[in-house]
């Protein structure tokens, strides 16, 4: 597995400090976040999901917990917008340059505004995912609303 990544390759530019970790990936886990976590031997609740979505259909990266599920009116609501609906994959997959189960809120193709569930501030650092399927960036909350460019919201 490369472990430099688009992703990886923003947080260097950045000088942000940051910790890299590898683990099997099963792409028949019914929720990726959570196998993730289980695989790593951390908390749920540190192991932070990348979803696109389109709010009044406009992409919008939303970053949140992996054991939570976004409440897509509060989603839009913080984006500014009416409405908010899940990227089709395909689409997800164009914007990003990444696979789904990889997709990073670092390093996309296309720059998207970035939502960050506003409980990661309270964590000392989080994981997100590093640019490709079982690789998993450890970073401080702060680092990741910097590099990423994120604003953060509640939006579960």
């Amino acid at each position: 597995m490369a472990r430099t990544t688009p992703a990886t390759q923003a947080l260097d530019r950045a000088g942000v400090s940051y910790a890299l970790h590898v683990y099997d990936y099963d792409p028949s886990a019914e929720r990726i976040g959570l196998q993730a976590a289980e695989s790593l031997g951390v908390p749920p609740g540190m192991v932070f999901k990348t979803l696109m979505t389109l709010v009044d259909g406009k992409p919008i990266c939303a970053v949140l917990p992996s054991d939570r599920e976004a409440a897509l009116k509060r989603l839009a609501q913080a984006a500014g917008g009416k409405s908010a609906q899940m990227m089709p994959p395909a689409q997800a997959e164009r914007v990003t340059g990444y696979k789904v189960g990889g997709i990073s809120p670092l390093g996309r193709r296309r720059p998207t505004a970035t939502l960050l569930e506003a409980c990661a501030l309270d964590l000392p650092r989080l994981f997100v995912n590093g640019g490709q399927r079982g690789l998993q960036i450890e970073i401080s909350p702060q680092d990741l609303v910097r590099a990423a460019g994120a604003v953060t919201a509640s939006f579960t």
